[in-house]
């Protein structure tokens, strides 16, 4: 199971924002912005807002994800985005939508003004069903249904195809050596550009300084050019870094060619390749490449289910690729790549499979498939024996006493409240407690009786985090009772510390007298009282 969580960005949202999410991507110079869509087809943004990348119609940066009105229901299918950022984006219609910075015409509108919010592009493809979209560093593609393929924007190196280096202000078909051929896959590196027809060619065009299109030498190129050096093979998948280039045949052998000053073709040494030359030859069959314009990093997945990273790995150089423990291409980038962006737009599927302590926290006060049950305060919590038995010495040593036959089905609790008590059973199946202060202290006495040391610990800890100038004597005085000694030192420390406004309060007016003078007596050895 894929999960966002692992990019950085995306510890911003609750549990029940992460649950809601179909699809994501995290992009922007420094993997600050994110896009995601959630089950309903809603469309939300949230991040730095870099040249208005976030299409919120605004400038602001916002770290509360806000709805793109204008995309909900679209039904996103590709996206893609540059270094300005700009975001460019097709729909399962066809419909292609951009925004963003556009100071090369990359959003394909005819202008230079940035696209404050998705503005649909038109010029050319009204006509066209889009099913895939590619960007480089400041130009875009768009490749339709019938095999054409459209490309806009910056063109300083020749990276639009063209023939010269005019910027391309809106879509303009990519003819040439293209003319006829049916164009199936697409990717862009910062200024180059690679698309693969359908019997398996592969054709490349703009900046070529350090190999990357794969032609035997390092001359830009204004219009596409077969990569003739994979003349024998069929490739069925492409993949641009920010200056190399990954090829994937149908037989699952892998090629790289262009800059490799980060070891990201896997050769072994840093020396660029004009040509494209095969990697992990001893390797098993290659089922999935996955590099990214803005990243020197490059990834792999076999037939197996293992992945392989190389190139730059959090500041490291790997030049052979290094056998992960992830389960997919895109935890690389995640976990290793600089920046941490997303290498395509990240379909999540959320499994049905449970690990054993999900399964443990949905089973509980389960009726289903209890065999024990609490009663405190007229209310009932339906438990598992086994687990209570395993998790608890006190539990353990009660059931022990009781012949099977003899053991009762429903357990009466009188010293408890039904609030402590539940948090504490829940406790046992999950490992957390989620109570506020005040019933943290009965839970506290709990764990204090049943020998819970852990328990005790976390009890103080939401103690600690709770504490106000209204509860600060309540919790004294429970931290004295339960002999919670550094729970107790801490809680005396914040009444001297907030005098004056504790001695106010009711509780401090109702503290049992011997504690009283206790902390009076205390508070005036360190000079609290001497005003």
């Amino acid at each position: 199971m894929v999960d966002v969580g692992k990019w950085p960005i995306f510890t911003l949202l609750s549990p029940q924002e992460i649950a809601s999410i179909r699809k994501a991507c995290v992009f922007g110079t420094s993997a600050n912005e994110a896009i995601y869509i959630t089950h309903n087809d809603e469309v939300f943004v949230f991040g730095l807002n870099c040249s208005n990348c976030l299409g919120t119609g605004d400038n602001q940066s916002t770290i509360v994800p806000k709805k793109l009105e204008a995309l909900c229901g679209k039904k996103i299918s590709s996206l893609s985005y540059g270094s300005g950022p700009h975001v460019v984006l097709c729909t399962e219609d066809g419909e292609v939508y951009a925004w963003g910075h556009n100071g090369y015409s990359q959003l394909g509108n005819g202008t230079t003004n940035q696209g404050i919010t998705p503005v649909q592009v038109c010029t050319n493809l009204l006509i066209k069903k889009v099913v895939e979209v590619a960007c480089g560093s400041h130009h875009s593609m768009a490749l339709s249904l019938d095999g054409d393929l459209y490309a806009w924007g910056y063109n300083n190196c020749g990276q639009v195809g063209s023939g010269s280096t005019a910027n391309q202000p809106t879509p303009r078909r990519v003819s040439n050596c293209l003319q006829g051929k049916i164009v199936v896959g697409i990717a862009c590196g910062q200024t180059s550009s690679m698309a693969v027809v359908n019997n398996g060619e592969v054709y490349g065009w703009g900046y070529n300084g350090n190999g990357q299109l794969g032609l035997g030498n390092n001359g830009n190129q204004l219009t596409p050019c077969r990569v003739a050096a994979l003349h024998s093979v069929c490739v069925l998948q492409i993949a641009c870094g920010y200056a190399h280039t990954l090829a994937l045949t149908d037989e699952g052998l892998l090629y790289a060619w262009g800059a490799n000053t980060y070891g990201q073709l896997g050769t072994g040494n840093k020396s660029n390749q004009l040509s494209p030359v095969q990697i992990m030859m001893e390797k098993e069959r290659v089922v999935e490449i996955a590099a990214c314009h803005s990243a020197h990093t490059s990834a792999a997945k076999t037939q197996s289910g293992q992945v392989y990273m190389w190139g730059q790995c959090r500041g490291q150089s790997i030049t052979f690729p290094h056998l992960t423990h992830f389960a997919c291409t895109d935890d690389v980038f995640a976990c290793f790549a600089t920046p941490a962006v997303m290498w395509r737009l990240l379909s999540v599927e959320h499994e049905d499979f449970l690990t054993v302590a999900e399964s443990l926290k949905k089973e509980f006060d389960s009726p289903e498939t209890s065999d024990l049950k609490f009663r405190v305060d007229g209310k009932y919590i339906h438990v598992h024996k086994a687990v209570l038995k395993i998790r608890c010495e006190h539990f353990r040593t009660m059931f022990q006493s009781y012949w099977n036959e003899d053991m009762k089905e429903v357990i009466e609790i009188d010293q408890f409240s039904y609030p402590v008590y539940r948090a504490f059973l829940e406790y046992l199946y999950t490992d957390s407690v989620d109570l506020p202060p005040e019933d943290a202290i009965g839970l506290l006495d709990l764990a204090t009786s049943y020998c819970e040391n852990r328990l005790k610990k976390l009890c103080q800890h939401i103690i600690k985090r709770g504490i106000t100038v209204e509860n600060a004597f309540s919790l004294l005085s429970a931290a004295v009772r339960y002999d919670a000694e550094d729970l107790e030192e801490f809680c005396f420390k914040f009444c001297v510390n907030h005098l004056t406004e504790v001695t106010q309060t009711t509780a401090f007016w109702q503290m049992d007298g011997p504690l009283l003078k206790e902390f009076i007596a205390k508070a005036s050895k360190c000079g609290a009282f001497k005003n």
